[in-house]
């Protein structure tokens, strides 16, 4: 419980909780701290904060502390990758990311948590790729005073599968590409696709070993496959050929060369003709026509997450149809949008 004394009689008491200055697009924080002891110095300067009355805390055995609780939470949302400082501010501790690599948030317990009494935790979204020391949520306890039990039961929420908050890092994958197409091909057409799938992949931190050009045949582009994977490809990104033409074979050279699984189709715009595969455990990429138009497709939502480790199958295609569709912005500022931000 919390005891109420007058300001002029509070010099030589330890504070019980931060006291916070704003000043109006200049600053907001704690003009004294937890645990500041008040001298005849301060008084002044706290009647100016409009405080005329302070408050000694005197706890119940069963009660905590905003910046105890704080650090309890804290620590039980943090997953591996995350990482964060026991220095709370008025009750609220920063989460960070100790490396770089793809944030992922375990939504369902983030609102099993959210649902505790005198508790709360903000993320950024789900699946977004980040860089270290990038802020990625944030938590506090509410009131000054809280029972103990109730930040036990949400730390316990928060914890129960490793946390909340993860960042999983990139793996480095050597990638072949495969680009299909006559025209290309037979030289009557210049190719765009490699130099857009070579800068995606390297972008995250990944290699392109091999480049292969390829007609619209099925066996020849499923003999390349192979060769690919026997030349230490961990991951192909096959281009054209992904519509519903008789001559558009690409997908059907997939399962040719031995892909057992495969899903064709994204809730996607642009990329609903994306399809993703495996052999093995080596993911292949089916790549639409709308990657040479569009700077941002679902391609650019999905790879981030092949390269963290991913299993993508139908249904997470299917959970992306909320926040897929692109609003074809005359300037591109993903992933500053809403794009691909649903779950």
């Amino acid at each position: 419980m919390l005891k109420t004394v007058k300001l002029e009689e509070a010099v030589g008491l330890k504070l019980a909780h931060d006291i916070t200055e704003i000043r109006p697009g200049e600053f907001k924080g704690p003009a004294f701290r937890k645990g500041h002891t008040v001298c005849d110095e301060d008084i002044c300067r706290m009647q100016r904060l409009g405080k005329n009355h302070l408050y000694v805390l005197e706890m119940a055995e069963d009660e905590i502390h905003e910046n105890e609780a704080a650090a309890i939470l804290a620590g039980a949302l943090a997953g591996d990758g995350v990482t964060w400082e026991n220095n709370p501010r008025e009750g609220k501790i920063d989460l960070y990311a100790a490396s770089d690599g793809l944030l992922r948030v375990d939504v369902p317990a983030l609102a099993a948590f959210n649902l505790v009494d005198e508790v709360m935790c903000a993320t950024r979204h789900n699946h977004l790729p980040v860089k270290q020391g990038d802020k990625i949520a944030a938590t506090r306890a509410i009131p000054l005073i809280m029972k103990r039990a109730a930040i036990e039961r949400a730390a316990a929420i928060a914890s129960q599968n490793g946390g909340v908050v993860s960042v999983r890092p990139l793996q480095k994958k050597r990638a072949g590409l495969i680009i299909t197409g006559n025209e290309v091909y037979h030289g009557l057409i210049q190719d765009r696709f490699a130099p857009i799938l070579s800068r995606k992949v390297e972008d995250l931190g990944s290699e392109v070993a091999a480049v292969e050009f390829l007609p619209d045949d099925a066996p020849a582009i499923a003999q390349a496959i192979q060769a690919f994977l026997q030349q230490g490809c961990d991951l192909l990104l096959l281009s054209g050929g992904m519509s519903v033409d008789p001559d558009d074979v690409t997908r059907h050279a997939i399962r040719q060369a031995g892909a057992t699984e495969v899903h064709y189709g994204s809730a996607v715009l642009p990329g609903a003709m994306f399809l993703v595969a495996y052999l093995g455990e080596t993911p292949l990429l089916g790549v639409p026509a709308c990657a040479l138009h569009h700077p941002v497709t679902v391609l650019d939502l999905v790879l981030p997450r092949i390269l963290a480790g991913e299993r993508i199958g139908k249904v997470e295609l299917a959970l992306l149809g909320h926040g897929g569709l692109c609003r074809d912005c005359r300037a591109c500022t993903y992933p500053h949008c809403p794009f691909g931000k649903g779950i």
